[in-house]
């Protein structure tokens, strides 16, 4: 979920053409270098493949103090799902098989459940606050909150009149050497053989508006009205849904 609003004024301070947690865009290296946090070395081959591949358990919610999770829809829902199903396959206590235990120490509210083996937790109090000085939240290793400003709604790329959402797609285009942009052209009009030709104008509009050579070749293989292409490449989405219609053309 993300809010418009502050979408737009965190995107102008960045000066930034998309919208960085639209799923559907990349994240440069070039403005944005790969930061280094650790290694995972795989240094041996599993001596039970139940125990150590079939019983491993992986979710992005498991982080260290000092990564935060971003407002991207995908990772938002991952960070429930991934988890919930770990749980399911395996059990309320996971994260205590082997394979996925932690080698330090590890406190969390969760006690009890299915398959609980050790100690657990043996008569200190189970809830928060307390007076006994256990089970004390850290907030200097929480997350920071996510500022926002505005009214908090379902965000949607086209609804944002900032976002460029043909830009990476132009990008991508122009790296690509003439041999394998034939190929996307030939590959994407073979594939589109069976479409109405409504549908067709619009992809080879929106190849346009991503490049202007993408979208002649692209109107060239799919047999279409290249300057009609230009002209509607000038209306806005949903004027373009609408004259494109099955009825209208």
């Amino acid at each position: 979920m993300e809010d418009v609003c502050s979408n737009h004024e965190r995107r102008t301070s960045l000066k930034m053409s998309y919208n960085p947690f639209d799923i559907t865009k990349v994240w440069y290296h070039k403005d944005f270098p790969l930061i280094e946090v650790g290694e995972l070395v795989l240094n041996r081959n599993p001596e039970n493949y139940f125990a150590e591949v079939e019983q491993s358990a992986f979710t992005p919610a498991h982080v260290v103090p000092g990564i935060g999770f971003s407002p991207d829809k995908f990772l938002q829902g991952r960070l429930f799902a991934y988890g919930d199903a770990q749980r399911y396959r395996l059990g309320v206590n996971y994260n205590d098989i082997p394979v996925n235990k932690a080698h330090c120490e590890v406190n969390d509210y969760h006690r009890d459940g299915f398959m609980r083996t050790d100690g657990n937790y043996g008569r200190e109090v189970a809830y928060t606050p307390n007076s006994q000085n256990v089970w004390a939240a850290q907030p200097d290793v929480m997350e920071p909150p996510l500022k926002l400003e505005g009214a908090l709604y379902r965000f949607d790329p086209k609804d944002d009149p900032t976002d460029n959402c043909f830009e990476q797609g132009g990008k991508l285009y122009r790296l690509l050497d003439k041999k394998h942009r034939e190929i996307i052209i030939m590959n994407t009009a073979n594939n589109m053989n069976s479409v109405t030709k409504n549908i067709k104008y619009r992809h080879a509009v929106h190849c346009l508006k991503a490049d202007l050579e993408y979208g002649e070749e692209m109107s060239k293989a799919l047999k279409l009205d290249f300057n009609k292409v230009k002209e509607l490449a000038k209306l806005s989405n949903d004027e373009l849904n609408k004259v494109t219609s099955k009825d209208n053309i």
